[in-house]
């Protein structure tokens, strides 16, 4: 469960990545951006994302906010799978070398918000 989290939390930062990348491009490029390179290999990554994203949302979403849609829902993945991730760590994976930075970090904030 753990390796599967910690993959599900990378391809939530690589498609929430690409998709700032593909905005960011959107708004440079303008209209010749289906010209521009990198725009369709961000789009080619991302694309997988936004389908599904039309697909679950209402008609009333318009096709040029689906992006932003799609960020927050791929941040709400991403997030949730690290809670759960530090949930494993904290209970079950306590000496696992994957766990050790990610607990170091969390109890330096637990001091830090102590004082």
């Amino acid at each position: 469960m753990l390796q599967f989290l910690s993959i599900l939390k990378l391809l939530c930062e690589i498609v929430g990545l690409s998709l700032i990348g593909q905005g960011i491009l959107y708004v440079l490029a303008g209209a010749n951006r289906e010209k521009n390179f990198p725009y369709l290999i961000l789009r080619t990554v991302t694309s997988p994302v936004t389908r599904v994203v039309r697909f679950i949302t209402p008609r009333f979403i318009l096709d040029q906010h689906v992006g932003f849609v799609a960020f927050f829902l791929v941040f709400l993945v991403w997030f949730w799978a690290g809670q759960q991730k530090l949930k494993l760590c904290l209970t079950e994976y306590a000496g696992h070398p994957a766990c050790t930075a990610m607990v170091q970090k969390y109890e330096e904030r637990l001091q830090r918000s102590r004082q």
